[in-house]
């Protein structure tokens, strides 16, 4: 392997990617991280989940940036970001953060795309009175502890007791085998190992409090506005779990063929097909305009 291509690959970001740079734009309470490519009438916002980054989505987003403009952000604590101010933050603060980061941009209306916990950040962004979104689409959510009590207890334990014992290093080696299926090639895994390596532990703790004490059922995005996918083969939010969550809302559903939980590093071609589906869907009777 060329050295240049390892680096990438370290980095957490593919070669093919390499102009999917890391940049940064002043807020009221900091600054925020994000990577762009693309250009084009729509936009398209792609936020990532816990144990991962902006750079996570370079080949989703290489795809995407052929017809729309694409901005991956790095959530409150994660890559150049600034923590969140509040040490148990919930959904909402990350959806403030979230429309600090359009306006800064000036974009006034996209596509929120979240995987993971960053599906329950996007749906709580639903919910701010003057949005900047129009659809969403949430991969894979996490649904969140909040409504769950002693599992809630026991799932922030065990994450912060892995923080703290195996630290990001020890996290990261094993987070491959959970995310991705036994058929992932090397550059996936490293792409999932390398964003992982770029985590900070304050914001990966913030993303716990959230995870463990919020609930992606508090927050309902526009029906007609919203698509829902899983892996196939996702073990950590299960087709089971993410088909549940859908019908609940009566949201439509599908799996990703041959991913797991990082559908998007795993299969980033299907992945950008879903998303731009979505893009060209027609507007619905009663979808928010923004």
């Amino acid at each position: 392997m060329a050295s240049g291509t390892a680096q990438s690959l370290a980095s957490g970001m593919p070669p093919a990617a390499s102009g999917f740079a890391e940049n940064t734009v002043r807020v009221k309470d900091g600054v925020l991280g994000y990577r762009e490519t693309g250009s084009g009438r729509h936009t398209i916002v792609l936020l990532h989940g816990i144990s991962s980054g902006s750079a996570s989505w370079s080949e989703c987003a290489a795809v995407l940036g052929r017809r729309a403009r694409v901005i991956a952000w790095d959530a409150p604590g994660y890559g150049a970001s600034t923590p969140l101010p509040h040490a148990t933050p919930a959904a909402p603060h990350y959806a403030a953060r979230i429309d600090d980061l359009l306006e800064a941009l000036g974009v006034e209306q996209c596509l929120l795309v979240g995987h993971s916990l960053g599906a329950l950040m996007a749906a709580a962004y639903s919910g701010l009175p003057h949005h900047r979104a129009d659809r969403f689409v949430l991969m894979s959510p996490a649904l969140g502890y909040g409504a769950r009590g002693e599992q809630a207890r026991q799932v922030r334990d065990k994450r912060l007791a892995a923080l703290r014992d195996l630290g990001i290093e020890g996290m990261a080696r094993n987070l491959p085998d959970r995310l991705l299926t036994g058929r992932a090639g090397e550059a996936a895994r490293e792409t999932v190992r390398g964003n992982a390596l770029r985590l900070r532990p304050e914001g990966y703790a913030q993303a716990v409090e959230l995870l463990c004490g919020d609930d992606i059922d508090r927050y309902t995005p526009p029906v007609e506005a919203t698509r829902v996918y899983c892996g196939e083969h996702d073990v950590v939010t299960t087709p089971r779990q993410s088909r549940e969550y859908a019908q609940r809302h009566g949201f439509p559903f599908a799996l990703i063929a041959g991913a797991g939980h990082a559908c998007y590093v795993e299969q980033p071609e299907a992945v950008a097909a879903c998303i731009s589906e979505a893009l060209a869907e027609p507007d619905a009777p009663g979808r928010t305009k923004t």
